[in-house]
Parts: structure tokens; sequence; C-alpha cells
């Protein structure tokens, strides 16, 4: 690629050889910007990093990590790599449509983050009752602890300004309640943040990291829970 990229989207991936492309691929067919795509891979067992390997496209830079594991710390990882003006990153299960991109990076002229939202107003969240109710009841938590008025404190997939990282950077620990401390702490700094709309459905292809048992699925809850008074009584300097 010659010269640095404008927007960059970084995408974690653990075992998701069956979405990667597909991923890949609506992200360029969409974001008409001079684009790199960075998938930062923890050596998925399915070989999701070989896929992406045999790309072959200079837009499109690949990071196996063998050692280390983390949502958060890959985000974080692909965020300094990262080489364009503007910094984005969200799920690669499809579940999160690369079509959003476009309008989230055009809102950017006027916000300084912005947050595909699955609970402003023009929102869905199309996954099973079970997990809509536990994501609701985090996300009300979260606001009723943080506020601000986010919607969607726990989201993932946002577009940001690179000078957000001068005023704040994600601390690399955990699975997605990173993201609403990140959101609560650019708040406190004064950054902007817009949510706007969009339909979330539930993965065709694949199977989430989430919620693979009922046990897991609770002790992650928990671990939201933990993070949201950990984020409104940490002190932010």
């Amino acid at each position: 690629m010659e010269g640095d990229p404008r927007v960059s989207i970084v995408l974690a991936t653990y075992n998701e050889r069956e979405n990667i492309l597909d991923t890949i691929q609506s992200i360029f067919e969409h974001v008409k910007d001079h684009v790199e795509v960075i998938v930062v891979d923890d050596d998925s067992a399915d070989k999701t990093w070989q896929l992406v390997d045999r790309l072959n496209d200079p837009r499109v830079v690949l990071i196996r990590r063998v050692a280390t594991r983390g949502l958060a710390s890959a985000f974080n990882r692909g965020i300094i790599e990262s080489r364009g003006e503007i910094v984005g990153w969200m799920d690669a299960d499809m579940c999160m449509p690369p079509s959003m991109l476009p309008a989230m990076i055009e809102k950017l002229q006027d916000y300084d983050i912005v947050v595909g939202s699955r609970y402003a107003p023009g929102g869905l969240d199309d996954r099973t009752w079970l997990r809509v109710l536990s994501s609701r009841l985090i996300n009300g938590l979260a606001g009723l602890v943080l506020g601000y008025g986010i919607k969607d404190y726990d989201s993932g997939f946002v577009v940001l300004r690179r000078t957000v990282f001068d005023k704040v950077s994600i601390i690399p620990t955990g699975y997605g309640a990173y993201f609403m401390e990140f959101l609560y702490t650019c708040r406190k700094k004064g950054l902007t943040v817009y949510e706007i709309p969009y339909v979330f459905r539930d993965r065709a292809k694949g199977v989430s990291k989430s919620a693979p048992s009922i046990v897991k699925f609770f002790k992650t809850g928990m671990q939201y829970v933990l993070r949201i008074f950990t984020a409104r009584f940490r002190r932010i300097d």
C-alpha cells in the first residue's frame, strides 16, 4: 500500500474461518476511502489466520498472536499497529454490518467517536431473548452508574478520530467490558460521542465465543458488572 491509509479497521479473530473473508470483502466494498484492515488472530485452531495470509492483499495486515489471547488486548494491538487518521474496530462474525461504516465515518465530521448502537432509537438487537435481556440489563446498569446518556455502552462497534488516543487508551484486559470503561473515560475527558442505530443480528455461521455455556454466560455477566463499578470509581487523571 502506497502511503498511509485514511481509515484503519481492526478485526480481532479466534476461529472465524467461516466469516473472516466475507467481513474483509464487505469492508472493502463499502468503505471507499483509502482503507487498511488489520486482523489480529489469536492463533485460531481453525486456521483463520491462514485464510487471511493467503489473501496476499497489501491492504490487509495480519498479526498472528501465538502466546497471547484476549479480545481487548487484540483490539489494542491492532490499534497500535494501525496508521489511519480514522480508526475503527468491530467483530468479524458479520453481526455488525460493514455497510454501516460509511455513515459512521461521515459523522466524525461532527463528533470524536461514533458508536454503532443496538439500543439508540431505530436500532435493534435481534438475538435470542436471553442474550437480549442480559445485554439490556447490563446496559441499563451501565447507563445508571456511568451516565452520559449512552444507550449501548458495550457495543464494541466504533470508529473514531486517531486524536482520541491522545487523551484515552484502551485498558487491554477482559472481554467486551473494556468498551464500557473506554467510552466512559472518553466522556469524562470531554470527548464527544454519537450513537448511530443499526440492527444487530445473531451470527449466521460459526459459534459464539461469548456464551459457550450457561456458567460462562453468567460469569461473563458478573465481569461486566464489576467493570462498570471499577470504571465509575477509578481515578481518571
